[in-house]
């Protein structure tokens, strides 16, 4: 975490270099100054998931960005059609995660994400219900779930 702490005072100090402090220059500086990090810290010898975490951060980020110009789409399409392809359900997603704040995560994400829709969680947590537009097969869309955004968001919070 010093690492996160060390970039962020990069990114402030590259922002006050500049003159402009802006959401574009401490963006700029945030990346030059992890990239600075990239380079500099490997010579202190010690370890950090920093960079490991950055990266996955990153991964997540653009999977997401994809699912959801994907499903936006999807939905899109859908409303123009004459005759709309949903088939509409609800169906049960059993859960990897385990803490308050990876089931909140995953139900906003997926809450998030053009025709799905989080529900409820069993008492036991074990369970997410969600409402799907489009359930053509249940074990597929809970695969893709489960493959998809809940393994990535748990390697990311874990």
């Amino acid at each position: 975490m010093d690492l996160f702490i060390y970039n962020i005072l990069i990114s402030m100090l590259w922002a006050l270099l500049v003159g402009e402090v802006s959401v574009g220059s401490l963006g700029v500086g945030f990346v030059l100054g992890y990239f600075a990090l990239t380079l500099l810290y490997p010579a202190t010898g010690k370890k950090s998931s920093y960079f490991q975490k950055t990266m996955q951060f990153v991964r997540f980020a653009l999977f997401f960005t994809k699912e959801l110009i994907v499903s936006s789409w999807r939905v899109a399409i859908d409303v123009v059609k004459p005759l709309p392809l949903m088939r509409p359900g609800v169906i049960g997603i059993p859960l990897d995660a385990e803490t308050d704040l990876e089931i909140t995560m995953l139900a906003n994400i997926i809450s998030l994400t053009p025709g799905t829709l989080s529900l409820d969680v069993s008492e036991d947590r074990k369970t997410l219900y969600i409402h799907a537009m489009y359930v053509i097969n249940p074990d597929d869309l809970r695969n893709e779930i489960k493959d998809g955004l809940e393994r990535r968001l748990l390697e990311l919070l874990r």
